[in-house]
């Protein structure tokens, strides 16, 4: 990951491609650049289901987001590796059920962050705001979302498909709970990552680690459950994203069988 400290004209590398905007290109958007679009081929070719997992990932952010604001009661949400905006962003879903919800979204990719200040507004009642950071810089993190949001009242913590971009000897499951621990009891953690229980898209991963700056590391399901440690598991528990309360939004159930798992987490 970059340097916030950076000036963004120096950090967006166009030449090479970049985690945000090739899952962009696999979820049939245009904001991505040739680069991006020759590894998210190259990723097809290796695994073509791999933009029915994209999809399935979007879907499990609604749901979870939806359970969040609609049973859980959340109101304000942090959201750590936002993504290139699509359709049903955090606080699309959010401000549907609680039109004042409150959303920080957290990149460390500058068109990431130009897009999102663009194209993610908020409703009147509402907030959004965006901090242009590491997630392993997690006290600026907190500091800056406390810009916005009320840390004396619950948060929902949204962690999707980023955690795999640290490697092991970065210890991101210990990241996590410095996270959890700036939060106050009755957030809630909702994370999913890729896992390696799939031949071939291990064999796809391989293949865009050997081209991108950055590699994303595949964890088995017990290593992505490990995350929720200390957590209060909402039901169904860690499973297959598609899994995950499924007819409450979309779902992958109809697609092919996901290597993505994913959970919620509530802190005592």
């Amino acid at each position: 990951m970059s340097d916030h400290r950076q000036p963004p004209a120096d950090r967006l590398r166009t030449d090479v491609p970049h985690s945000a905007r090739v899952w962009n290109y696999l979820l049939g958007g245009k904001d991505n650049y040739p680069a991006d679009a020759e590894a998210g081929e190259m990723i097809i070719r290796a695994f073509p289901d791999i933009a029915n997992i994209a999809r399935d990932q979007r879907a499990f952010l609604a749901r979870a987001v939806g359970f969040l604001t609609g049973e859980a009661g959340i109101t304000q949400f942090l959201d750590i590796g936002t993504g290139l905006p699509t359709a049903d962003n955090t606080h699309e879903v959010a401000q549907r059920t609680a039109p004042d919800s409150r959303v920080v979204y957290v990149d460390n990719d500058p068109l990431v962050l130009t897009h999102a200040r663009a194209l993610l507004t908020s409703t009147p009642e509402g907030a959004c705001a965006y901090v242009d950071a590491d997630v392993r810089d997690t006290g600026r993190l907190i500091e800056e979302a406390a810009r916005t949001l009320d840390l004396r009242r619950p948060v929902g913590l949204m962690l999707l498909g980023i955690m795999g971009q640290l490697p092991d000897d970065e210890d991101p499951w210990t990241l996590v709970g410095q996270l959890m621990t700036a939060l106050p009891s009755g957030s809630h953690l909702a994370l999913a990552d890729g896992t390696d229980t799939s031949d071939t898209m291990n064999r796809a991963i391989e293949a865009y680690n050997a081209h991108a700056p950055s590699a994303y590391h595949l964890r088995g399901p017990a290593r992505i459950a490990a995350f929720f440690d200390g957590l209060e598991l909402v039901e169904p528990g860690v499973v297959r994203t598609s899994d995950w309360r499924p007819g409450r939004g979309g779902s992958g159930r109809d697609g092919p069988s996901s290597p993505a798992v994913g959970g919620v987490g509530r802190k005592p």
